[in-house]
């Protein structure tokens, strides 16, 4: 079960209830809250009416129903063995950036010592 982050907060940032979107996919409110909770899988088509309703892009709003999957081999506990793992690809994109955003920094703190070394 993913969240549908990116959709929820669209939805916010028009300042639409989920009231409001539910009226608009012609559904009830625990029906269209069950879809932003990703409890049910929201197809194709209704993508497309989301995005209209909130009058973005496709690629604002939608998010996979699809996890990105990991296995860790825990060799030090002494239960030696796979674990699996399963990531939303939001958390990744989010870890991407910060990773980017310290090798920058890190940089910028290597050219400051470079100076104080020389």
């Amino acid at each position: 079960m993913i969240q549908k982050t990116k959709l929820i907060n669209a939805r916010k940032n028009k300042n639409f209830s989920q009231e409001y979107m539910a009226k608009a996919m012609c559904m009830d409110v625990s029906n269209y809250s069950r879809r932003e909770k990703g409890q049910i899988k929201i197809a194709p088509a209704e993508w497309e009416k989301l995005s209209n309703v909130l009058e973005v892009s496709l690629e604002e709003i939608y998010e996979s129903d699809e996890h990105m999957m990991f296995v860790y081999n825990d060799q030090s506990s002494g239960n030696s063995g796979n674990h699996f793992y399963s990531v939303p690809q939001y958390l990744l994109d989010t870890q991407k950036k910060y990773i980017e955003r310290l090798e920058a920094e890190n940089c910028h703190l290597i050219e400051k010592l470079k100076k104080y070394i020389s």
